[in-house]
């Protein structure tokens, strides 16, 4: 998902507690007029402009964390939540998340390859990403693959490019790779487009006999509890909470590559 895009753009108007957030920036431009604009818009954008600034910190976690070695080999591809912006440490992201269940589960050590990229679209996951999965690939098999990409599709909503770019990607990888749907963005405007790309997920899923991650379900059943929880800063981003709901939605396919 995205806070700040690949060329530095925002998209607030997607942000799951956009009601929340409205109510805010409605006092925040009533406070400006009587304390000062500038100072103002400076508080009102720091959760945003720190999340902006994990983006490097989060990319280079996950470079070290690929050293680790182990018998098990994670590949991850996706955005900024296969990244973890919006968690307290990159690790409690949902690929984090999962890594630290499947070592709890296998007692062992795992290595993990998270391709992930803060604001990719699929357009941008078959550019950048998919070269370097076929690298890594060509070098060692992987486990498991988890692929969770398209929330940014939707600020630019294109269903055909978003059903040509998924099928690329997953032409690229192993056939035993576990999709995720679209989340919830808990907006009506948004809510129909990801049920369209969702339609999409299903039906290229089902023509590949793979398995679907519900995180649409999982995410929309949080309702205004989560949306006031289980977000980050920026309104936009899980938490550490927020991503354990996305951990949950796809533990049980991930359990079932560990048998």
């Amino acid at each position: 998902m995205l806070a700040v895009g690949y060329a530095g753009r925002v998209f607030p108007g997607h942000s799951p507690a956009l009601g929340v957030k409205a109510l805010a920036l409605s006092a925040t431009a009533t406070l400006a007029k009587r304390f000062g604009q500038a100072r103002l818009f400076e508080i009102a954008n720091r959760p945003l402009m720190e999340l902006a600034e994990m983006q490097p910190v989060t990319a280079a976690w996950w470079r070290e964390r690929r050293k680790q070695p182990g018998e098990f080999h994670y590949l991850a591809l996706g955005d900024s939540t296969a990244q973890g912006i919006g968690a307290s440490v990159p690790g409690r992201s949902y690929v984090g998340q999962l890594a630290d269940r499947i070592e709890a589960q296998l007692d062992a050590p795992i290595a993990v390859t998270n391709l992930g990229v803060s604001g990719a679209p699929s357009d941008l996951c078959v550019r950048d990403q998919l070269p370097r999965a076929a690298k890594v690939l060509a070098k060692r098999q992987a486990d498991l693959v988890t692929l969770a990409i398209g929330a940014n599709d939707i600020a630019q909503w294109n269903p055909r490019a978003f059903h040509r770019n998924l099928n690329t990607i997953l032409d690229a990888l192993p056939s035993e790779t576990i999709l995720a749907e679209l989340p919830s963005f808990h907006l009506p405007k948004n809510e129909r487009k990801v049920h369209e790309a969702n339609g999409i997920v299903h039906v290229i899923a089902e023509a590949r006999h793979l398995s679907v991650v519900p995180l649409y379900a999982a995410t929309k059943a949080r309702g205004i509890n989560g949306i006031l929880t289980e977000f980050a800063g920026d309104a936009f981003h899980p938490n550490d909470r927020g991503y354990e709901v996305w951990a949950d939605a796809f533990w049980p396919l991930v359990r079932t590559r560990l048998t």
